[in-house]
């Protein structure tokens, strides 16, 4: 067994025996070291030492037990005389007071020792067994890493107003006047690429106040202004995209608008851009789908004059965020968002991460800069807009303007808005000149008045609501009768509530609707979702079995139930005032709502106001006269 034990430390020992150039080994403590890395002394194990041995005495016989700890190793042959390729390296282990461990170093034979004062050399670490690091000594790298420099970044004053720039900062601006205007930015000096995804954070790191800290809220109600703070748009075509925004443009909001092909997006930003440039400032409207002279064949076809509208046609956010700087406009309108790229960030224009970074970019730019930015988005075929879901979520404001290829009506509704309601529908006509805003949205969807003519049977008019605002839209009804098959047709009404209503009027007002074919339309191609307009659906089916037109001015506003009973419909009390404000002289409503209703005054005279408590009631009257 002491064989045993003995043959094991001669093996370990021998594991850790190396070559040592220094014919004076370590043996015991506070002895200086004369390798030129380790100045200081050491300290170990009294009498502890580690015997070197050299290739050539590898063969010979070796001791065995505890006289191989102490016996002094031969003194290793000199180097040979070839080059310093084929020189046998230098290991030499000494204990690191710093980290506690034992440290071998190997150097090669010939290295020049570095100069006083230069760079020190570094240990490679190349292998780790329990506590004792061993590493190889390499040429330092830091003389070379000390020429190259970082890089430098340094501040520049801009003007919030107008845009100069100053290295030192003034009271008073010298190319505007405006006091307190100066505000300290900084910016970094090129020379240094950046990838990946800090580069949407260095397009705008010109823009980012060194400053910006937690603010108190209290102050900051001070600092708004909520009467004049958001930016306002004027003109018939201005109200209604106001009203969408919910009251104005929110500066520093990120909008985003969609829709179809060929629907009127870009019509849409670059009149909005130019509503702004001829009462606020200045706004650069950026396409990456145009250049700029077809951007000014349509802005002529539009009649755009203004002179502080400019135009600009590029692809690179980077770009496009330094000409911002250098003009400080009002708004930044940027038609598409799918267009626009970021360097260093993978993927194409369009892809999902290139459209995310873009718009972070985008985002941070406005926020910091409180210049409002516009994008257009393109949408899917299954309407959504095109890219990254989280696109939605970066943006303040989602809006998607929707119309019919055949007509000329398009409807701009809000389906995000932090700054206002989604509820809120804006109406407007193509036309050559662009679009424009329809105050009387009711008129689009009303038939041509033609006072109790006979071909009139069958038309009755529902009030429905899209956000705050009321719509009158006219429903048509047809019923055949001596049909050889019962046939139902519907366009713009679910046909389980289609069916549902026809059932009710067969069974509670004792119509024979079962051998006639009924056909049901809603004017313009409105979707009539509502279940307030029930109650003209089934004016319409009545007036057109009976063929007993509805006397003109006559409205509808219930809901139908399966017992033929109206009932009561959310802001019944708005319906009736919008009924009012277009002249009408009748609404026919629930007879609970007409008890608690008076007379509203909206035209030369009164409108009456007719409860109804079911079908019956409702039949006899609207056709009693007839």
């Amino acid at each position: 067994m002491l064989t045993l034990r003995s043959l094991h430390l001669h093996r370990t020992l021998r594991f850790l025996s190396f070559r040592n150039p220094n014919p004076n080994p370590i043996t015991t403590c506070s002895i200086s070291l004369n390798h030129s890395q380790f100045p200081k002394k050491f300290h170990s194990t009294p009498q502890r030492q580690f015997p070197s041995t050299t290739a050539a005495a590898a063969d010979e016989p070796t001791t065995y037990g505890w006289s191989a700890i102490h016996s002094p190793p031969p003194p290793p042959p000199p180097p040979p005389a070839s080059s310093t390729s084929q020189q046998t390296p230098a290991v030499q282990t000494v204990y690191d007071p710093a980290t506690g461990r034992l440290v071998t170093k190997r150097e090669r034979y010939g290295a020049k020792e570095p100069e006083s004062g230069g760079a020190k050399a570094e240990i490679k670490p190349i292998a780790e067994v329990g506590s004792r690091v061993y590493g190889d000594v390499i040429g330092t790298s830091s003389a070379r890493s000390s020429s190259i420099k970082k890089k430098k970044s340094r501040s520049v004053h801009v003007c919030s107003s107008c845009g100069y720039s100053d290295g030192q900062w003034w009271g008073t601006c010298k190319q505007c006047g405006e006091v307190g205007t100066m505000k300290r930015f900084t910016t970094e000096s090129a020379g240094q690429k950046v990838t990946g995804m800090r580069v949407s954070d260095n397009a705008i790191r010109s823009w980012v106040p060194r400053e910006a800290a937690p603010v108190k809220l209290t102050d900051v109600y001070g600092r708004v202004d909520n009467a004049n703070w958001r930016i306002p748009l004027h003109g018939e075509f201005g109200d209604e995209v106001e009203r969408v925004l919910g009251g104005g443009l929110v500066p520093g909001s990120l909008v985003l608008v969609g829709g179809d092909p060929g629907v009127g997006k870009s019509t849409l930003l670059l009149q909005v851009a130019a509503l702004i440039a001829e009462r606020i400032g200045r706004v650069i409207y950026v396409s990456g789908e145009e250049s700029v002279e077809q951007i000014g064949n349509r802005a002529d076809r539009l009649s755009i004059e203004t002179e502080e509208l400019f135009l600009h046609s590029s692809t690179d956010v980077e770009d496009i965020l330094e000409h911002a700087q250098r003009f400080s406009p009002k708004a930044l309108v940027i038609d598409s968002i799918q267009t626009v790229y970021l360097n260093g960030v993978t993927g194409s224009s369009g892809g999902d991460v290139q459209v995310k970074e873009c718009t972070a970019a985008l985002q941070r730019f406005a926020k910091k800069t409180n210049i409002p930015v516009l994008l257009i988005g393109h949408v899917t075929k299954t309407g959504d807009i095109a890219g990254p879901r989280v696109l939605e979520h970066i943006v303040d404001v989602v809006l998607y303007l929707e119309g019919e290829k055949m007509s000329s009506h398009r409807l701009l509704r809000s389906v995000k808005n932090r700054f206002g309601s989604t509820e809120e529908l804006g109406v407007f006509k193509m036309s050559q000149s662009g679009l424009q805003g329809i105050l009387n949205p009711s008129e689009m969807f009303l038939a041509d008045p033609h006072s109790d003519s006979d071909y009139l049977a069958g038309l009755a008019v529902a009030v429905i609501m899209d956000g705050s605002r009321a719509f009158l839209i006219e429903v048509q009804a047809l019923c055949v009768a001596g049909s050889s098959s019962v046939v139902r047709h519907v366009n713009g009404v679910q046909g389980s509530r289609a069916d549902m209503i026809i059932s009710v009027i067969i069974k509670q007002a004792g119509l024979k609707l079962q051998e006639n074919g009924i056909f049901l339309n809603v004017v313009s191609g409105v979707s009539l979702t509502e279940t307030a307009g029930d109650l003209a659906i089934a004016a319409a089916i009545c007036s057109s079995f009976l063929e007993s037109p509805i006397p003109r001015g006559i409205a509808f506003i219930a809901e139908v139930g399966l017992g033929g009973e109206l009932r009561m419909v959310a802001q019944l009390e708005k319906r009736v005032s919008t009924v009012a404000k277009l002249g009408y002289k009748k609404c026919i409503v629930p007879k609970l709502a007409a008890n608690s209703l008076s007379e509203i005054q909206g035209g030369p005279e009164a409108m009456e106001i007719v409860g109804c408590s079911n079908l019956k009631e409702m039949i006899n009257s609207v056709f009693t006269s007839n």
